[in-house]
């Protein structure tokens, strides 16, 4: 029988100990609680950490149970300081508490295996708590039905079952009085001690006033304030597990998954049945005599033994993947691409000749795409992604291919306009759905036609606007028509050398700049009645002011009858050129010559 123990903080938060004295199976005259274990808690609670609680309430319990036992119960040691608490993960904390069962000539009381070898090294008799072996059943699993998808628990409301299947599901009140917050965490508090403390799942994200556990197939969710206005916990499970033959694929499709594919994009969105089927996909490669990997955060595909389930490994895929690549599994399934350094890490590996398989939230097959742009350089993507497969209420509803080309973008005829573009093609079909290239200096997405023409209003459309941004900084009242890879720039006659530059070299600055052939020629628009005007010189140019009822016409601004300037009232009934404009220098030397200025209403 030992005299005197002293529990570390791992096995307060465990309850072993606490058990252990009310079961009988360990019998002391004295308990010996090290301040730095209650200090530790309490800083774990203030936090908002689930294991504070947790710990708080064990050490109540273990109070009681030496109570009803007969045991002493003392605290003892000094109070950490602030430095010590936070580097208790580095081993602090627990090196206090061996410094208190030093000095108390006590027995130490443990659940960490560390810091049972740690103890035996300094020369200190250890109780080391075996982790538990036989299982504990979740009262939350008393919730679902075999065909419920998720559980949704909140303090103030009833709960509630989401039940059905993936697009056909109806939502299920399970109480009609509402729960509180005690209740809830109850259910908590027996997910974390399942999942962390007694290593029945995996607690992937603990961050104070969240967590997120994975426990055999069940993915819960919890926020408390004051991340969430109030208590809550979602949990989702699975109801279905599929073999890939079950989705009726095409045997094209089949045998390009079978041979071809390495990387694959799973996309649709949230609920769509994405991670159903990479989990099938990844079966389906194990069963290939392929090496299978995933990295996941958190870990809930449902494969095989065969299959290693990674996580971000210090909280880092990046890391991850360094071990992977050690690894060299010929499939890795990246479930939930979502940050940048996801893409980031999707990419490495692929480029490292690792097959990859990404799971991403899209509400359309093109979005998935467009979530790379701007991560990735654009000529790179094919050879990162080249199957796409969208996936809507379980069902396979569309797949792509991409390949790079270098071609004319469909739409335009100039051979000059030739450039590197992404095809993106119907698997099935064959036909071209999307055309990914650089325009200018913007990389863009345009649709085509089944016919496997372009739609000219968008690729007119997005022409003429980039255009316009360039050419009205030199000529405001520029207009532009974009036909056939062309375009054409409307200017007033005064505008056009200011336009052409010196032998060329401003249009074929612009030209090279925006990858389009230009051509420029005059405004040519008739004219209708003459208007009267009130002509103001500034520093800056002039100001023509009209009647507040021309205010949106467009008008003719003429010297000697020969047109200078076409532009659009504004608001404020006005005009206003530079002087610095070629428009402007002709005004400038008409006045000072002189010469008639009128102004016309443009028919």
């Amino acid at each position: 029988m030992a005299k005197r123990i002293v529990p570390d903080t791992s096995v307060i938060i465990s309850g072993r100990l606490a058990e252990a004295l009310e079961k009988g199976e360990i019998k002391v005259e004295e308990v010996v609680v090290p301040l730095a274990v209650l200090d530790e808690l309490q800083a774990q609670a203030s936090k908002g950490r689930h294991s504070g609680f947790i710990g708080l309430k064990e050490l109540a319990r273990l109070r009681e149970a030496c109570q009803a036992k007969g045991v002493k119960v003392k605290f003892s040691g000094e109070k950490p300081s602030l430095d010590d608490i936070r580097l208790a993960s580095s081993g602090r904390i627990d090196s206090i508490i061996m410094d208190v069962a030093l000095s108390e000539k006590a027995e130490l009381a443990t659940a960490d295996y560390v810091q049972a070898l740690t103890a035996e090294a300094r020369g200190l008799k250890v109780h080391f708590f075996q982790p538990e072996e036989r299982e504990t059943k979740l009262r939350l699993i008393d919730l679902f039905t075999p065909d419920t998808m998720s559980v949704h628990l909140k303090e103030g409301a009833p709960p509630i079952a989401k039940r059905g299947k993936p697009g056909e599901f109806k939502l299920v009140k399970l109480k009609d009085k509402p729960l509180t917050a005690e209740q809830v965490e109850a259910y908590i508090r027996e997910v974390y001690e399942l999942a962390k403390v007694k290593g029945r799942g995996f607690v992937e994200i603990d961050r104070g006033s969240a967590f997120v556990a994975q426990i055999g197939d069940l993915r819960v969710a919890v926020a408390r304030p004051p991340f969430s206005d109030g208590v809550e916990l979602t949990a989702v499970r699975p109801i279905v597990k599929l073999r890939l033959e079950d989705y009726r694929l095409s045997d094209r499709l089949m045998e390009r998954l079978r041979t071809r594919a390495e990387g694959i994009l799973i996309a649709g969105p949230p609920g769509s049945g994405k991670t159903t089927f990479a989990s099938s996909l990844a079966e389906f490669y194990t069963a290939q005599g392929r090496i299978v990997k995933t990295l996941e955060s958190p870990r809930d595909l449902q494969v095989g033994p065969e299959i290693t389930q990674y996580g971000p490994l210090e909280g880092s895929f990046e890391r991850s993947a360094d071990i992977l690549l050690l690894v060299r599994p010929d499939y890795t399934v990246f479930d939930e691409v979502r940050k940048t350094q996801d893409f980031s890490v999707f990419t490495d590996m692929r480029l490292a000749g690792v097959g990859m398989i990404g799971v991403i939230h899209a509400s359309s097959p093109i979005d998935a795409i467009q979530r790379f742009i701007g991560r990735v350089e654009l000529g790179m993507i094919p050879h990162i992604i080249d199957t796409l497969i969208f996936i809507r209420y379980g069902v396979v509803e569309k797949v792509y291919e991409l390949s790079l080309t270098v071609k004319v973008p469909t739409g335009m005829t100039d051979e000059a306009l030739a450039r590197p573009v992404i095809e993106v093609r119907d698997f099935e079909t064959g036909q071209l759905a999307y055309e990914i290239y650089t325009f200018g200096e913007e990389n863009v997405v345009v649709p085509v036609s089944q016919g496997g023409a372009a739609e000219e209003t968008p690729v007119e459309r997005l022409a003429a606007q980039r255009i316009l941004e360039e050419v009205r900084r030199l000529c405001p009242e520029a207009r532009v028509e974009v036909s056939g890879g062309r375009a054409t720039i409307k200017v007033d006659k005064a505008s056009i050398p200011h336009l052409i530059g010196r032998k060329g070299s401003t249009i074929s600055r612009l030209e090279k700049r925006l990858g389009i052939k230009l051509d420029v020629k005059p405004l040519e628009e008739p004219v209708g009645p003459p208007v009267e005007y009130k002509l103001q010189e500034t520093r800056r140019g002039f100001d023509f002011y009209f009647s507040r009822e021309l205010a949106g016409r467009r008008v003719a601004i003429l010297v000697d009858g020969e047109p200078v300037l076409t532009a659009s009232v504004g608001k404020k009934s006005r005009v206003r050129i530079s002087v610095r404009s070629p428009p402007g220098r002709r005004l400038s030397e008409a006045l000072s010559q002189g010469r008639e200025i009128t102004v016309r209403l443009v028919a």
